[in-house]
């Protein structure tokens, strides 16, 4: 068994983030692909916070160390304030300064043949380019998601410090993965004397996960038609304005009214901004709040839900929401919320999905929901196919995954 040192901050029992999805499955299923993982995470101190759920997936021969860290935000806040260079290039940084010494004597002890780092906690990348440096071992870069971008971060020194991680790890890691065709043509452009090195290994769902799901034994919400968007909106990447602006007109001209339709919000978290537009456009009675749940109960709303929503705005259309693909695995009609342009409605009309509108086009938007309320009510709705489904497995992307290792270690 050939092995790879992973380094990630997303593992179990972090809560609250679908990167954890990547890096547990990958380390799942790379033993079958001749791979034995090392991971390097964070104590759990370090973590906003925790559930055990995913815990029992962990496989039990895998090695997991947990080095020291810290979160600025909560452990060295005075009053609730701290000083910005201390949450450079992110609240998590403390992690590198333990990490670095435990890796090493990871690779001493383990001697793995590569090393393989995941963002988005900046500090993951620092790690791996620090424990590259000194062992000499090749290492891969998982972005998923581009770095430093146009506006992001808005503080200029930690955009500075993101652009300086993603040219370090572009210029010195073997490969650099990303999550999305678009996102990889971006770096392209970026660093085209380095564009070889630069290759996409999409997010997937995990067919174990929705086979252990629990079947509903009634419907989410009897008598209602059930829309569900399962995960964090965000206020400015994911903007709901335009959706409930519409949703209100067309509650008031009663093509969607709350004796009839339920459009459910599963682990927002941001429950009191959409509890805001709620009743700005009076639709508390249409929208429903709820806290976040353990994954497979997530997975089996999804599966119950009469329709998924997938909101994605144009500034991140180099982007995929990961649970895009689950929705997918799911077989429900989805209404796509989504640039028309970017990499999430690709993936959607390359699943069938009909139903696809702007997120910031308002009149697009309420189109869309005319649409598709007309179809769940005439039972015209279109599914993704299973073939397609099996095509975004976490199986299938581990088999690229461990491709690529072979490739770089030969």
């Amino acid at each position: 068994m050939r092995r790879v040192l992973m380094v990630a901050y997303h593992f179990p029992p972090l809560a609250g983030s679908s990167g954890i999805q990547r890096t547990l499955r990958f380390v799942q299923q790379l033993p079958q692909q001749g791979w034995e993982p090392i991971v390097l995470t964070a104590n759990p101190l370090a973590y906003d916070q925790t559930s055990e759920d995913l815990l029992a997936e962990v496989p039990a021969q895998t090695p997991v160390y947990r080095a020291w860290a810290l979160n600025t935000s909560k452990h060295l806040a005075i009053a609730g304030r701290y000083m910005a260079s201390m949450a450079r290039p992110d609240r998590w940084v403390s992690w590198r300064l333990a990490a670095v010494p435990l890796g090493m004597h990871l690779i001493r002890k383990y001697r793995p043949e590569l090393i393989w780092s995941t963002y988005p906690i900046a500090t993951a990348h620092l790690i791996g380019a620090r424990l590259t440096a000194r062992s000499g071992i090749p290492w891969v870069a998982d972005f998923r998601d581009p770095m430093a971008q146009h506006g992001y971060p808005a503080d200029p020194e930690t955009w500075r410090q993101f652009k300086q991680i993603e040219t370090d790890a572009i210029r010195h890691a073997a490969r650099s993965v990303f999550t999305t065709p678009g996102a990889a043509d971006e770096y392209r452009r970026r660093y085209p004397e380095h564009a070889n090195k630069i290759t996409v290994i999409e997010n997937g769902y995990d067919e174990s996960s929705f086979s252990g799901a629990p079947s509903a034994s009634s419907a989410l919400a009897p008598g209602k038609f059930t829309l569900l968007h399962s995960g964090i909106v965000y206020p400015s990447e994911r903007d709901p304005r335009p959706l409930f602006a519409a949703l209100g007109r067309l509650k008031r001209e009663g093509v969607m009214p709350a004796d009839r339709w339920s459009i459910r919000f599963r682990a927002s978290d941001n429950d009191e901004m959409l509890g805001e537009l709620a009743r700005k456009h009076d639709i508390t009675d249409l929208i429903t709040l709820l806290a976040p749940v353990r994954y497979r109960e997530a997975l089996g709303e999804m599966l119950a839900a009469d329709g998924l929503l997938v909101m994605q705005g144009r500034g991140c259309n180099a982007q995929i929401p990961a649970k895009a693909y689950e929705y997918i695995r799911a077989g429900r009609p989805i209404l796509g919320l989504a640039d028309p342009a970017g990499d999430t409605a690709g993936l959607l009309r390359s699943a069938g999905v009909q139903t696809l509108a702007a997120l910031e086009d308002e009149a697009a938007v309420e189109g869309a929901l005319r649409q598709f309320s007309e179809q769940l009510r005439s039972g015209r709705t279109s599914r993704p196919s299973d073939t397609v489904a099996r095509s975004h497995s976490r199986e299938a992307r581990t088999r690229e995954l461990a491709a690529l290792f072979g490739q770089i270690a030969g």
